[in-house]
C-alpha cells in the first residue's frame, strides 16, 4: 500500500477537493474563511455518560499539516480521476494552483491547548486562511482531534474510576489498525500510566508494559510440563519483573500457590517479585482471596492486575466490592484497593458505548474584499446543530471557590475581565445567568495561536506536559461534573454580544 498516498494531504474526503475546485472556478479560493472546530455533545455510553472531555490529537495535527501537500504522487492520482463520462475530474489550472499553493503555509489556527478538560458546543478550533486550503483541511482535523478526544476521555474516566491506582492501555489487538496508535497516545493523555503497544511507548518515550498469555502455561503442560514450571521459567527470565497470569489452570488452587512458591523462590535470590493478574472470573472476590494468600505468605505489598473487558464502570462495581466483602476475609480494603492495577483494552480503545465523539468543522465566517469579517451560519431544525457564527474567542470562568463554573464564547475582542457577566445558554432561549465581579475569581482565555506561517507557533511540547494539564484542570472541576453516572451540568455560554449577533444573522437568512 502507498502509505504516503494515503496518508498524506490526500488523507480527505474527495468532496473537499470537489468544493477546493468549485471555489478556483468561482475565483474565491483565495478568499479568507473561518471555520470553527467543535463537538455536539458528551460522550453517553448508555449506562452512564461523560460530564466533560480530554482534547487530545493536536499535536499529531500539527506533525500532519508540518508535511502534508500537493506533490508530484498526488498530483497524478488527481489527473488520473476521470467523470462518468470520461473527461478529467480537475482542470489542470486548479492542478498547477494545486502544485504552488496547496499546502497551509497561509492558514492559521487558534486552539485549546492539548491536553485540557473541554466542553461541547464551543469553538475548540478555529482555522483562518484560503476559502480552498481551510475546507481541505476539514478532514485529517476531525480526524485527528475526534478519536483522540474520545479516547483521551474514555481514559481519564477510567482513572478516576480507578481512584489513582496504575491504569494500564491494553487494547492493541482490538484497535482499528494502525489507529491503535493514536489511541494508545490519547490513553496516555487521559490518564493511562503506561501502554502495551512497544512502538508507540518508544516514540512517546514511554515504557511498555506486558506480562505473559495463558499460552505460556498451555505450552509447558502440553509438552508434559507443569504451571510451577511455567512460572519458574519466566522468573528464571524476568527476575525483576515478575508478574505471574494464575488464571490459566485454577486460580486459587493452582495459580496463586504456585506463583506463591516461584515468588519465595525470587525472594530468597534476593528479587522482588512483581504480583500476578488476574483475566477471568468474579474480580473483585478473586483478588480479596488471592490478597489473602498472598498477605499470608508474607508480600503484603506485591500487585494485582486485573484485567478482562475493564471500563470506568465495571472497576467501580469491583472496587465498591472489595469495600463490601474485604474485612470479612481479614483483608483490609483501602490497602488491596491501592495494590491495584487495571489493564484496560477493548472497551477503552473502541470507547465502548459511544464509538465516535460527533465533532464538526462548520464555516462561520468570510472575509470581504475590505477584509471585513462577514459572519454566516447553516439554519437547522435542529438547534443544537447550529454553528456560533462570527470571530469568537472561548473563555474559561471560575468561581470564588477557583472552579470552573462556565465556558463562555465572545466576539473577537469582547472582554469579561471585572465585569458583571450576563451569560446566555448557546440554543435554549429564555435560559441564562448573571454573574457579578464579586462571583468570579478568574477569566482565562483558553485558545493561542497555535499554527501560523506555514509552522507550529510554538516548539511541540512533550506528553508529560499534556497530561499535567489535564490534571490541573479535573481539579478545578466540581466533582458533580466528574461523576460516572448522571454526571452535573458543566455550563456553556454565549455572551449577550454573541446571541445578538447570531439571531440578527438568523433573522436575515430566514427572511431571505
Amino acid at each position: 500500500m502507498r502509505a504516503d498516498l494515503a496518508e498524506g494531504i490526500l488523507f480527505t474526503d474527495q468532496y473537499q477537493l470537489a468544493m477546493a475546485q468549485l471555489y478556483f472556478a468561482e475565483g474565491i479560493h483565495d478568499r479568507r474563511a473561518h471555520f470553527d472546530y467543535s463537538f455536539r455533545s458528551y460522550p453517553d455510553y448508555g449506562r452512564h455518560q461523560a460530564g466533560y472531555c480530554v482534547y487530545a490529537g493536536l499535536e499529531w495535527l500539527l506533525g500532519w499539516m508540518e508535511t502534508a501537500r500537493f506533490g508530484g504522487a498526488e498530483l497524478a492520482a488527481l489527473r488520473s480521476q476521470t467523470t462518468s463520462r470520461g473527461a478529467p475530474r480537475f482542470r489542470t489550472d486548479f492542478l498547477e494552483w494545486l502544485e504552488a499553493e496547496g499546502h497551509f503555509g497561509a492558514v492559521e489556527l487558534h486552539s485549546v491547548a492539548e491536553g485540557r478538560v473541554v466542553h461541547p458546543l464551543v469553538p475548540l478550533v478555529t482555522a483562518t486562511g484560503p476559502l480552498a486550503m481551510t475546507q481541505i483541511l476539514e478532514t485529517s482535523l476531525l480526524n485527528h482531534l475526534n478519536y483522540q478526544t474520545l479516547i483521551a476521555t474514555k481514559a481519564s474516566r477510567v482513572a478516576e474510576a480507578a481512584r489513582g491506582s496504575v491504569v494500564l492501555e491494553f487494547g492493541m489487538r482490538r484497535g482499528a489498525a494502525t489507529g491503535v496508535n493514536a489511541g494508545a497516545r490519547a490513553a496516555l493523555i487521559g490518564g493511562a500510566r503506561f501502554t502495551s503497544n512497544t512502538g508507540i511507548s518508544h516514540v512517546l518515550g514511554v515504557d511498555p508494559k506486558g506480562t505473559h498469555a495463558h499460552s505460556m502455561v498451555q505450552a509447558f503442560i502440553a509438552r508434559g510440563g507443569t504451571e510451577l514450571e511455567a512460572f519458574r521459567a519466566f522468573a528464571r527470565v524476568y527476575p525483576d519483573e515478575c508478574v505471574l497470569l494464575v488464571d490459566t489452570v485454577d486460580t486459587l488452587e493452582s495459580g496463586v500457590p504456585n506463583a506463591i512458591t516461584v515468588f519465595e523462590e525470587l525472594a530468597r535470590a534476593g528479587h522482588e517479585p512483581l504480583g500476578i493478574r488476574l483475566d477471568s472470573g468474579d474480580l473483585a472476590y478473586l483478588a480479596i482471596q488471592a490478597a489473602r494468600r498472598l498477605d499470608a505468605a508474607g508480600f503484603t505489598d506485591t500487585q494485582i492486575v486485573l484485567s478482562n473487558s475493564l471500563d470506568e464502570l465495571n472497576i467501580w462495581q469491583i472496587l465498591s466490592q472489595i469495600e463490601e466483602e474485604a474485612d470479612r476475609y481479614g483483608v483490609d480494603a483501602s490497602r488491596l484497593a491501592a495494590r491495584l492495577v487495571y489493564g484496560v483494552g477493548t472497551r477503552l480503545i473502541t470507547s465502548h458505548g459511544r464509538g465516535a465523539l460527533d465533532g464538526v468543522y462548520k464555516l462561520v465566517a468570510v472575509e470581504d474584499d475590505a477584509g471585513l469579517v462577514v459572519p454566516t451560519m447553516k439554519l437547522s431544525d435542529t438547534p443544537g446543530k447550529q454553528p456560533i457564527p462570527g470571530s469568537k474567542e472561548l473563555w474559561r470562568i471560575y468561581d470564588a471557590r477557583g472552579n470552573a463554573t462556565a465556558d463562555a464564547v465572545a466576539m473577537a475582542g469582547e472582554q469579561l475581565e471585572g465585569i458583571e457577566l450576563r451569560l446566555h445558554h448557546p440554543h435554549r432561549a429564555g435560559l441564562s445567568r448573571t454573574l457579578s465581579p464579586g462571583e468570579v475569581s478568574e477569566v482565562e482565555r483558553l485558545r493561542d495561536v497555535v499554527w501560523a506561517g506555514g509552522g507550529r507557533a510554538e516548539a511541540s511540547v512533550s506528553l508529560d506536559l499534556i497530561r499535567a494539564r489535564r490534571v490541573a484542570d479535573l481539579t478545578r472541576l466540581d466533582p458533580g461534573v466528574r461523576r460516572i453516572i448522571g454526571p452535573h451540568i458543566y455550563h456553556v455560554s454565549i455572551t449577550e454580544e454573541v446571541r445578538r449577533v447570531r439571531d440578527d444573522l438568523r433573522a436575515g437568512i430566514a427572511g431571505g
